[in-house]
């Protein structure tokens, strides 16, 4: 029986399998059109594929478009696909936690809008440097904001009081 298992594993993949693995290389390489000229310099790959990318990206024509994204499919059937994928995975990654930390301050905001001064002495712990007074001044607008019907300006600068605390701890 294990020898069934070891001839099955030195075969070739199947045509299927074969046509699965190009389509999910062409999904790739559609992912890569996507993609801000910014981050596409900074993800690994031949310098014909990534002509092939921006020229892609100029092509409006459903056609021209199909068949463009086509040949960037057969481009990246003869490159190594790993650390193209590493690097979106990476991306991909680090934007997740970035909105993840964005919905954290927002909740954070929420509360100090909510409970108000139990919330402060519980920032004011977990940040030293932050302003007790400052805070509190920016509850009472927001408060007063929210009673008259105004736009939420100063749960906005709250909100970046907030974020500007966690980034001056992140970079110590």
């Amino acid at each position: 029986m294990h020898e069934e298992d070891n001839e099955r594993h030195d075969e070739p993949p199947s045509r299927s399998q074969r046509r699965r693995d190009m389509e999910a290389l062409q999904v790739l390489g559609e992912e890569l059109v996507g993609l801000p000229a910014t981050t596409l310099r900074n993800i690994p790959m031949p310098d014909t594929l990534r002509e092939a990318v921006m020229q892609a990206r100029t092509i409006t024509a459903h056609g021209g478009r199909r068949r463009q994204l086509q040949y960037i499919g057969k481009l990246m059937r003869e490159v190594d696909a790993t650390p193209i994928r590493a690097a979106l995975e990476q991306r991909n990654r680090q934007s997740r936690e970035s909105a993840q930390h964005f919905h954290q301050l927002e909740q954070l905001r929420d509360r100090l809008l909510q409970d108000g001064d139990s919330v402060v002495d519980e920032v004011c712990e977990r940040h030293p440097t932050a302003e007790r007074q400052r805070l509190r001044q920016w509850l009472l607008q927001a408060r007063r904001e929210k009673e008259r019907g105004q736009p939420p300006k100063a749960a906005r600068q709250l909100f970046r009081y907030l974020r500007e605390l966690e980034e001056g701890e992140a970079s110590l």
